[in-house]
């Protein structure tokens, strides 16, 4: 198996990984590990019924002016294929505030619902792909961005966002900072063996459940996936 890391240039590129999530369930090699795709714009109509997955991430929207205009057809056309779905919102903490972009993210379908169906929402962090690489914010300046996305995502929904980034980007940017990891489930872009060194405080036998993107290349669409938690782990990260 390889571990995909790559860089996602929202709206043009997307990035593959696996979801590890915070301190509960340790990730094992050799457990059941649902796979998943995650899509945007670049995929156009996605024949969900053709792919051999259980869950897909969709792109929903990115700073607070782009919304991609597949996102309602393929988000209810995942749902309508029985898969277990989930948003995600590609971050410009240079543009505004981590507050406006959740609101932003949460009026254009990056809700969540106990339905048994849905994810909670994604934040994709990761270097800026029309600008310097950190935004031109300080490593605590960065921390403080994601902290206002995330709590207002919580009180809005009562769920914490995903967080999808890779080693090197949260290392770099936030200073390697540990303070997510009990809340946040991780998702990590990685090629590689197995998903490597993670961020601090995700602990790769000790972590809440994850997503790892494991490559952008095979059959289907979008960027290939795996869930660490095998079904019932994904079941629960649907239900909350």
């Amino acid at each position: 198996m390889k571990y995909l890391i790559t860089l996602i240039t929202a709206p043009t590129a997307e990035m593959p990984s696996i979801l590890l999530t915070t301190n509960e369930t340790p990730f094992l090699e050799g457990q059941a590990q649902p796979e998943g795709v995650d899509v945007s714009s670049w995929q156009k109509t996605v024949n969900w019924g053709s792919l051999d997955i259980s869950f897909a991430y969709i792109k929903a929207t990115e700073g607070t002016r782009y919304t991609s205009p597949y996102f309602a057809s393929q988000y209810n056309g995942a749902y309508d294929a029985g898969l277990i779905r989930g948003a995600y919102h590609f971050a410009l903490p240079n543009v505004s505030s981590g507050a406006a972009q959740a609101n932003y993210f949460l009026a254009h379908g990056g809700g969540w619902t106990n339905d048994g169906k849905t994810l909670p929402g994604a934040l994709d962090l990761e270097y800026n792909p029309y600008g310097p690489g950190n935004y031109g914010l300080s490593a605590a300046a960065m921390v403080a961005w994601i902290h206002d996305f995330v709590n207002t995502y919580y009180a809005a929904t009562t769920r914490y966002p995903v967080i999808f980034t890779t080693t090197d980007w949260w290392t770099a940017c936030t200073g390697n900072n540990s303070g997510f990891s009990t809340t946040c489930p991780l998702w990590i872009a990685r090629w590689a063996s197995s998903p490597g060194k993670l961020p601090a405080g995700w602990r790769k036998v000790s972590s809440v459940t994850g997503y790892l993107t494991y490559t952008s290349t095979g059959p289907g669409v979008g960027d290939h996936n795996k869930f660490n938690g095998g079904m019932a782990g994904l079941g629960r990260m649907a239900t909350g």
